[in-house]
Protein backbone atom coordinates (compact mmCIF):
# COMPACT_ATOMS: atom_id res chain seq x y z
CA UNK A 1 0.00 0.00 0.00
CA UNK A 2 1.27 3.47 -0.89
CA UNK A 3 2.52 5.17 2.25
CA UNK A 4 0.72 8.42 1.42
CA UNK A 5 -2.61 6.56 1.27
CA UNK A 6 -2.33 5.03 4.74
CA UNK A 7 -4.46 6.25 7.61
CA UNK A 8 -2.76 7.68 10.69
CA UNK A 9 -3.36 4.43 12.55
CA UNK A 10 -1.86 2.40 9.72
CA UNK A 11 1.10 4.77 9.56
CA UNK A 12 1.76 4.45 13.28
CA UNK A 13 1.68 0.66 13.05
CA UNK A 14 3.98 0.78 10.03
CA UNK A 15 6.35 3.10 11.87
CA UNK A 16 6.47 0.84 14.94
CA UNK A 17 7.19 -2.24 12.83
CA UNK A 18 9.87 -0.42 10.81
CA UNK A 19 11.51 0.91 13.98
CA UNK A 20 11.71 -2.67 15.26
CA UNK A 21 13.37 -3.81 12.01
CA UNK A 22 15.84 -0.94 12.26
CA UNK A 23 16.73 -1.75 15.87
CA UNK A 24 17.34 -5.40 14.97
CA UNK A 25 19.69 -4.47 12.11
CA UNK A 26 21.47 -1.89 14.25
CA UNK A 27 22.11 -4.56 16.90
CA UNK A 28 24.14 -6.57 14.34
CA UNK A 29 26.94 -3.97 14.54
CA UNK A 30 27.52 -3.46 10.85
CA UNK A 31 30.61 -1.55 9.74
CA UNK A 32 30.44 -0.54 6.10
CA UNK A 33 31.63 2.50 4.15
CA UNK A 34 29.91 3.27 0.83
CA UNK A 35 30.70 6.97 0.78
CA UNK A 36 32.81 6.85 -2.41
CA UNK A 37 32.65 4.99 -5.70
CA UNK A 38 35.75 2.89 -5.08
CA UNK A 39 36.71 -0.16 -7.15
CA UNK A 40 36.49 -3.35 -5.14
CA UNK A 41 39.60 -5.43 -4.30
CA UNK A 42 38.44 -7.97 -6.90
CA UNK A 43 38.41 -5.24 -9.56
CA UNK A 44 41.87 -4.04 -8.54
CA UNK A 45 43.17 -7.61 -8.66
CA UNK A 46 42.29 -7.82 -12.36
CA UNK A 47 45.11 -5.37 -13.15
CA UNK A 48 47.79 -6.97 -10.97
CA UNK A 49 49.60 -8.53 -13.97
CA UNK A 50 50.30 -4.99 -15.15
CA UNK A 51 52.81 -4.59 -12.32
CA UNK A 52 55.13 -7.11 -14.02
CA UNK A 53 54.40 -6.35 -17.66
CA UNK A 54 57.69 -4.45 -18.11
CA UNK A 55 60.76 -6.57 -17.53
CA UNK A 56 64.24 -5.77 -16.23
CA UNK A 57 65.91 -5.46 -19.64
CA UNK A 58 66.63 -1.81 -20.53
CA UNK A 59 65.23 -2.49 -24.00
CA UNK A 60 61.84 -3.10 -22.40
CA UNK A 61 61.66 0.61 -21.66
CA UNK A 62 62.02 1.78 -25.24
CA UNK A 63 59.09 2.98 -27.32
CA UNK A 64 58.65 2.16 -31.00
CA UNK A 65 60.79 5.18 -31.90
CA UNK A 66 63.47 4.20 -29.36
CA UNK A 67 62.55 6.77 -26.72
CA UNK A 68 63.64 5.65 -23.25
CA UNK A 69 60.55 6.20 -21.04
CA UNK A 70 62.72 6.19 -17.91
CA UNK A 71 64.14 9.57 -18.82
CA UNK A 72 62.89 13.14 -19.14
CA UNK A 73 60.89 14.50 -22.05
CA UNK A 74 57.72 14.09 -24.11
CA UNK A 75 55.43 16.48 -22.27
CA UNK A 76 52.15 15.35 -23.81
CA UNK A 77 52.58 11.56 -23.67
CA UNK A 78 54.17 8.78 -25.73
CA UNK A 79 52.64 7.96 -29.13
CA UNK A 80 51.65 4.44 -28.12
CA UNK A 81 49.60 5.77 -25.18
CA UNK A 82 47.95 8.36 -27.42
CA UNK A 83 46.95 5.60 -29.85
CA UNK A 84 45.54 3.57 -26.97
CA UNK A 85 43.45 6.29 -25.31
CA UNK A 86 42.44 8.57 -28.20
CA UNK A 87 39.52 6.28 -29.22
CA UNK A 88 38.29 6.28 -25.62
CA UNK A 89 37.80 10.06 -25.77
CA UNK A 90 36.79 10.10 -29.44
CA UNK A 91 39.69 12.31 -30.53
CA UNK A 92 42.72 11.98 -32.80
CA UNK A 93 46.32 11.48 -31.65
CA UNK A 94 46.97 15.16 -32.26
CA UNK A 95 44.06 16.14 -29.99
CA UNK A 96 45.02 14.26 -26.85
CA UNK A 97 47.20 15.25 -23.91
CA UNK A 98 48.35 12.60 -21.42
CA UNK A 99 49.28 13.98 -18.04
CA UNK A 100 49.74 12.29 -14.69
CA UNK A 101 47.46 9.75 -13.07
CA UNK A 102 44.37 11.78 -12.11
CA UNK A 103 41.79 13.42 -14.36
CA UNK A 104 40.62 15.38 -11.31
CA UNK A 105 44.09 16.90 -11.10
CA UNK A 106 43.95 17.74 -14.80
CA UNK A 107 40.57 19.44 -14.31
CA UNK A 108 41.82 21.42 -11.33
CA UNK A 109 44.97 22.37 -13.21
CA UNK A 110 43.03 23.42 -16.31
CA UNK A 111 40.71 25.68 -14.37
CA UNK A 112 43.65 27.15 -12.47
CA UNK A 113 45.32 28.02 -15.77
CA UNK A 114 42.19 29.76 -17.04
CA UNK A 115 42.09 31.76 -13.83
CA UNK A 116 45.79 32.71 -13.90
CA UNK A 117 46.54 32.95 -17.63
CA UNK A 118 43.19 33.03 -19.46
CA UNK A 119 41.46 30.60 -21.84
CA UNK A 120 43.84 31.57 -24.65
CA UNK A 121 46.78 33.88 -25.26
CA UNK A 122 44.37 36.63 -26.29
CA UNK A 123 41.89 36.25 -23.41
CA UNK A 124 41.93 38.09 -20.10
CA UNK A 125 42.69 35.78 -17.15
CA UNK A 126 39.61 35.00 -15.10
CA UNK A 127 41.28 36.45 -12.02
CA UNK A 128 41.34 39.88 -13.67
CA UNK A 129 37.64 39.81 -14.54
CA UNK A 130 35.02 41.28 -12.28
CA UNK A 131 32.71 38.28 -11.90
CA UNK A 132 33.06 34.57 -12.69
CA UNK A 133 30.22 32.04 -12.68
CA UNK A 134 30.04 28.31 -13.44
CA UNK A 135 26.93 26.28 -14.27
CA UNK A 136 26.55 23.08 -12.25
CA UNK A 137 24.10 20.35 -13.33
CA UNK A 138 22.48 18.93 -10.20
CA UNK A 139 22.61 16.46 -8.70
CA UNK A 140 26.24 16.32 -9.77
CA UNK A 141 29.81 15.40 -8.85
CA UNK A 142 30.85 16.83 -5.50
CA UNK A 143 34.52 17.14 -6.49
CA UNK A 144 33.62 19.45 -9.37
CA UNK A 145 31.80 21.69 -6.93
CA UNK A 146 34.65 21.58 -4.40
CA UNK A 147 37.15 22.74 -7.03
CA UNK A 148 34.90 25.59 -8.11
CA UNK A 149 34.15 26.68 -4.55
CA UNK A 150 37.82 26.65 -3.60
CA UNK A 151 38.56 29.10 -6.41
CA UNK A 152 35.75 31.38 -5.21
CA UNK A 153 33.69 30.98 -8.38
CA UNK A 154 29.93 31.45 -8.04
CA UNK A 155 28.00 28.27 -8.82
CA UNK A 156 24.55 28.15 -10.42
CA UNK A 157 22.36 25.05 -10.17
CA UNK A 158 21.08 23.58 -13.44
CA UNK A 159 18.52 20.77 -12.93
CA UNK A 160 19.20 17.44 -14.62
CA UNK A 161 16.54 15.90 -16.86
CA UNK A 162 16.37 12.47 -18.50
CA UNK A 163 18.11 14.08 -21.52
CA UNK A 164 20.89 15.75 -19.53
CA UNK A 165 21.09 19.29 -18.11
CA UNK A 166 18.10 21.58 -18.66
CA UNK A 167 19.37 23.10 -21.91
CA UNK A 168 16.83 25.91 -21.91
CA UNK A 169 18.43 27.17 -18.70
CA UNK A 170 21.95 26.49 -19.96
CA UNK A 171 21.32 28.49 -23.14
CA UNK A 172 19.67 31.31 -21.21
CA UNK A 173 22.68 31.72 -18.92
CA UNK A 174 25.48 31.05 -21.41
CA UNK A 175 24.09 33.08 -24.29
CA UNK A 176 23.17 36.13 -22.22
CA UNK A 177 25.52 36.44 -19.23
CA UNK A 178 29.19 37.21 -20.01
CA UNK A 179 30.12 36.30 -16.43
CA UNK A 180 29.22 32.64 -17.11
CA UNK A 181 32.59 31.13 -18.02
CA UNK A 182 32.00 27.42 -17.83
CA UNK A 183 29.88 24.38 -17.10
CA UNK A 184 30.72 21.03 -15.49
CA UNK A 185 29.40 17.96 -17.34
CA UNK A 186 29.58 14.22 -16.77
CA UNK A 187 27.92 13.38 -20.08
CA UNK A 188 27.84 9.58 -19.99
CA UNK A 189 26.41 7.67 -17.03
CA UNK A 190 26.44 10.95 -15.10
CA UNK A 191 27.59 11.10 -11.50
CA UNK A 192 25.32 10.36 -9.69
CA UNK A 193 22.20 10.03 -11.87
CA UNK A 194 23.56 7.54 -14.42
CA UNK A 195 21.95 9.55 -17.22
CA UNK A 196 23.63 9.77 -20.64
CA UNK A 197 23.15 13.04 -22.51
CA UNK A 198 20.90 12.73 -25.57
CA UNK A 199 22.11 13.56 -29.08
CA UNK A 200 19.95 16.68 -29.03
CA UNK A 201 21.56 17.84 -25.77
CA UNK A 202 25.08 17.39 -27.17
CA UNK A 203 24.14 19.27 -30.33
CA UNK A 204 22.70 22.11 -28.28
CA UNK A 205 25.97 22.32 -26.36
CA UNK A 206 27.89 22.59 -29.63
CA UNK A 207 25.50 25.30 -30.83
CA UNK A 208 25.80 27.51 -27.77
CA UNK A 209 26.45 31.18 -28.52
CA UNK A 210 28.32 32.26 -25.39
CA UNK A 211 28.19 35.88 -24.32
CA UNK A 212 31.70 35.24 -22.98
CA UNK A 213 34.17 34.35 -25.73
CA UNK A 214 36.27 32.52 -23.11
CA UNK A 215 33.42 30.22 -22.04
CA UNK A 216 34.51 26.57 -21.72
CA UNK A 217 32.74 23.23 -21.34
CA UNK A 218 34.44 20.86 -18.87
CA UNK A 219 33.36 17.50 -20.35
CA UNK A 220 34.31 14.94 -17.69
CA UNK A 221 33.72 11.70 -19.57
CA UNK A 222 34.90 9.55 -16.65
CA UNK A 223 32.52 6.64 -17.31
CA UNK A 224 32.60 6.51 -21.12
CA UNK A 225 33.51 2.78 -21.19
CA UNK A 226 32.09 1.77 -17.78
CA UNK A 227 29.06 -0.17 -19.02
CA UNK A 228 26.76 -2.39 -16.98
CA UNK A 229 25.26 -4.35 -19.87
CA UNK A 230 26.05 -5.54 -23.39
CA UNK A 231 23.70 -2.88 -24.77
CA UNK A 232 25.52 0.25 -23.62
CA UNK A 233 24.33 3.83 -24.00
CA UNK A 234 25.81 5.84 -26.85
CA UNK A 235 27.06 9.40 -26.55
CA UNK A 236 27.43 11.78 -29.46
CA UNK A 237 30.99 13.06 -29.95
CA UNK A 238 31.10 16.59 -28.52
CA UNK A 239 34.35 17.62 -30.23
CA UNK A 240 33.05 16.53 -33.64
CA UNK A 241 29.84 18.47 -33.08
CA UNK A 242 31.77 21.56 -31.96
CA UNK A 243 33.90 21.38 -35.10
CA UNK A 244 30.72 21.58 -37.17
CA UNK A 245 29.86 24.89 -35.49
CA UNK A 246 33.42 26.23 -35.50
CA UNK A 247 33.60 26.08 -31.69
CA UNK A 248 36.08 23.23 -31.15
CA UNK A 249 38.12 25.41 -28.76
CA UNK A 250 35.11 25.60 -26.41
CA UNK A 251 35.40 22.08 -24.98
CA UNK A 252 37.87 20.19 -22.77
CA UNK A 253 37.33 16.41 -22.51
CA UNK A 254 38.69 14.46 -19.54
CA UNK A 255 39.13 10.80 -18.72
CA UNK A 256 41.37 8.37 -16.87
CA UNK A 257 41.99 4.74 -15.96
CA UNK A 258 41.53 5.40 -12.23
CA UNK A 259 38.58 2.98 -12.07
CA UNK A 260 39.99 0.75 -14.82
CA UNK A 261 43.41 -0.25 -13.45
CA UNK A 262 44.66 1.21 -10.15
CA UNK A 263 42.97 4.15 -8.46
CA UNK A 264 45.58 6.86 -7.99
CA UNK A 265 48.09 5.06 -10.23
CA UNK A 266 46.38 5.11 -13.57
CA UNK A 267 46.74 7.36 -16.61
CA UNK A 268 44.87 10.66 -16.98
CA UNK A 269 43.98 11.99 -20.42
CA UNK A 270 42.59 15.20 -21.85
CA UNK A 271 41.08 15.75 -25.32
CA UNK A 272 40.87 19.17 -26.96
CA UNK A 273 41.42 21.11 -30.15
CA UNK A 274 44.90 21.35 -31.66
CA UNK A 275 44.92 25.06 -30.84
CA UNK A 276 44.16 24.33 -27.17
CA UNK A 277 46.78 21.56 -27.11
CA UNK A 278 49.44 24.01 -28.29
CA UNK A 279 48.39 26.65 -25.75
CA UNK A 280 48.21 24.30 -22.77
CA UNK A 281 51.52 22.65 -23.63
CA UNK A 282 53.11 26.10 -23.55
CA UNK A 283 51.73 26.66 -20.04
CA UNK A 284 52.41 23.18 -18.66
CA UNK A 285 56.00 23.24 -19.92
CA UNK A 286 56.80 25.58 -17.03
CA UNK A 287 55.63 23.07 -14.41
CA UNK A 288 56.56 19.68 -15.91
CA UNK A 289 59.20 18.23 -18.21
CA UNK A 290 57.21 15.08 -18.72
CA UNK A 291 54.71 12.92 -16.86
CA UNK A 292 55.16 9.28 -15.86
CA UNK A 293 55.97 7.60 -19.18
CA UNK A 294 56.87 4.30 -17.51
CA UNK A 295 53.28 4.05 -16.31
CA UNK A 296 52.01 5.00 -19.77
CA UNK A 297 54.09 2.24 -21.35
CA UNK A 298 52.97 -0.19 -18.64
CA UNK A 299 49.33 0.44 -19.61
CA UNK A 300 50.14 0.08 -23.31
CA UNK A 301 51.88 -3.26 -22.80
CA UNK A 302 49.07 -4.50 -20.54
CA UNK A 303 46.16 -3.61 -22.84
CA UNK A 304 48.10 -3.80 -26.15
CA UNK A 305 45.39 -1.80 -27.98
CA UNK A 306 41.97 -0.22 -27.52
CA UNK A 307 40.22 -3.53 -28.19
CA UNK A 308 42.21 -5.03 -25.32
CA UNK A 309 41.10 -2.17 -23.09
CA UNK A 310 37.45 -2.84 -23.96
CA UNK A 311 37.94 -6.54 -23.24
CA UNK A 312 39.26 -5.64 -19.81
CA UNK A 313 36.18 -3.50 -19.21
CA UNK A 314 33.98 -6.55 -19.80
CA UNK A 315 35.55 -7.99 -16.64
CA UNK A 316 34.54 -4.87 -14.72
CA UNK A 317 31.00 -5.24 -16.04
CA UNK A 318 30.89 -8.82 -14.78
CA UNK A 319 31.90 -7.59 -11.32
CA UNK A 320 29.64 -4.54 -11.12
CA UNK A 321 26.41 -5.51 -12.88
CA UNK A 322 25.31 -8.04 -10.19
CA UNK A 323 25.88 -5.40 -7.48
CA UNK A 324 23.72 -2.81 -9.23
CA UNK A 325 21.07 -5.50 -9.66
CA UNK A 326 21.08 -6.11 -5.90
CA UNK A 327 20.50 -2.41 -5.21
CA UNK A 328 17.86 -1.84 -7.88
CA UNK A 329 15.95 -5.08 -7.25
CA UNK A 330 15.83 -4.45 -3.50
CA UNK A 331 14.59 -0.88 -3.88
CA UNK A 332 12.02 -2.02 -6.42
CA UNK A 333 10.78 -4.67 -3.99
CA UNK A 334 10.92 -2.68 -0.75
CA UNK A 335 10.26 0.93 -1.74
CA UNK A 336 8.38 1.04 -5.05
CA UNK A 337 5.16 -0.51 -3.67
CA UNK A 338 5.15 2.10 -0.89
CA UNK A 339 5.58 4.98 -3.33
CA UNK A 340 8.55 6.43 -1.45
CA UNK A 341 11.51 7.60 -3.46
CA UNK A 342 12.54 7.80 -7.11
CA UNK A 343 15.62 6.52 -8.86
CA UNK A 344 17.08 6.09 -12.32
CA UNK A 345 18.19 2.64 -13.49
CA UNK A 346 21.67 3.33 -14.90
CA UNK A 347 23.15 1.40 -17.80
CA UNK A 348 26.67 2.18 -16.68
CA UNK A 349 28.82 4.22 -14.33
CA UNK A 350 29.35 3.85 -10.61
CA UNK A 351 26.28 5.20 -8.84
CA UNK A 352 22.58 4.98 -8.21
CA UNK A 353 20.96 8.34 -7.52
CA UNK A 354 18.08 8.10 -5.05
CA UNK A 355 15.59 10.91 -4.46
CA UNK A 356 13.98 10.42 -1.07
CA UNK A 357 10.80 12.22 0.05
CA UNK A 358 11.60 15.92 0.46
CA UNK A 359 13.15 16.83 3.77
CA UNK A 360 14.35 13.33 4.67
CA UNK A 361 17.77 12.78 3.02
CA UNK A 362 19.84 14.02 5.96
CA UNK A 363 17.86 11.90 8.40
CA UNK A 364 18.18 8.80 6.22
CA UNK A 365 21.95 9.21 5.96
CA UNK A 366 22.16 9.78 9.74
CA UNK A 367 20.06 6.71 10.48
CA UNK A 368 22.28 4.61 8.23
CA UNK A 369 25.41 5.92 9.94
CA UNK A 370 24.03 5.17 13.41
CA UNK A 371 23.46 1.59 12.27
CA UNK A 372 26.98 1.23 10.83
CA UNK A 373 26.57 2.24 7.16
CA UNK A 374 28.41 5.35 5.93
CA UNK A 375 26.95 6.94 2.80
CA UNK A 376 27.90 10.04 0.84
CA UNK A 377 26.73 13.01 2.87
CA UNK A 378 23.27 14.34 2.07
CA UNK A 379 23.66 17.53 0.05
CA UNK A 380 27.08 16.55 -1.35
CA UNK A 381 25.68 16.27 -4.88
CA UNK A 382 24.83 20.00 -4.87
CA UNK A 383 27.04 23.10 -4.84
CA UNK A 384 27.98 24.30 -1.35
CA UNK A 385 26.58 21.00 0.02
CA UNK A 386 23.10 22.49 -0.09
CA UNK A 387 20.33 20.34 -1.55
CA UNK A 388 17.34 22.69 -1.40
CA UNK A 389 14.93 19.75 -1.20
CA UNK A 390 17.05 17.65 1.20
CA UNK A 391 16.22 14.74 -1.05
CA UNK A 392 19.12 13.35 -3.10
CA UNK A 393 21.33 10.51 -1.85
CA UNK A 394 24.17 8.97 -3.87
CA UNK A 395 24.54 5.21 -3.52
CA UNK A 396 27.90 3.65 -4.48
CA UNK A 397 27.52 -0.14 -4.88
CA UNK A 398 31.01 -0.93 -6.21
CA UNK A 399 33.17 -1.69 -3.17
CA UNK A 400 31.23 -4.18 -0.97
CA UNK A 401 30.78 -7.83 -1.87
CA UNK A 402 27.28 -8.71 -3.16
CA UNK A 403 26.51 -10.25 0.24
CA UNK A 404 27.65 -7.17 2.15
CA UNK A 405 25.80 -4.97 -0.30
CA UNK A 406 22.55 -6.83 0.33
CA UNK A 407 22.84 -6.11 4.04
CA UNK A 408 23.62 -2.47 3.31
CA UNK A 409 20.74 -1.88 0.91
CA UNK A 410 18.32 -3.71 3.24
CA UNK A 411 19.35 -1.28 5.97
CA UNK A 412 19.07 1.67 3.59
CA UNK A 413 15.50 0.74 2.62
CA UNK A 414 14.50 0.40 6.25
CA UNK A 415 15.95 3.85 6.95
CA UNK A 416 14.04 5.36 4.02
CA UNK A 417 10.81 3.79 5.30
CA UNK A 418 11.48 5.04 8.81
CA UNK A 419 12.22 8.61 7.77
CA UNK A 420 9.27 8.72 5.33
CA UNK A 421 6.83 7.38 7.91
CA UNK A 422 8.02 9.85 10.58
CA UNK A 423 7.37 12.65 8.11
CA UNK A 424 3.75 11.56 7.61
CA UNK A 425 2.78 10.64 11.17
CA UNK A 426 1.00 13.52 12.92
Amino acid sequence: MNLSEMSQEQLKNFLAQTQKEYDEIKAKGLKMDMSRGKPSPAQLDMSLPMADVIGSDPKDYLTANNTDVRNYGILDGIDEAKELFAPMLGVSKSEIFIGGSSSLTLMYDTLAKLIIFGASEKDTPYCKQEKIKFLCPVPGYDRHFFITEQFGIEMINIPMTEEGPDMDMVEQYVNNDPAVKGIWCVPMYANPTGITYSDETVKRFANLKPAAKDFRIFWDNAYCIHHLSDTPDKLLNILDECKKTGKEDMVFIFGSTSKITFAGAGVAVMGMSKKNIKYFKSLISAQAIGYDKVNQLRHVKFFKNYEGLLKHMEKHTAQLAPKFKVVLDTMEKELAPLGIGNWHKPNGGYFVSFDAPKGTAKEIVALCKDAGLVLTGAGATFPYGNDPDDSNIRIAPSYPTPEELQLAIDLFCVCVKLAAAKKLVK
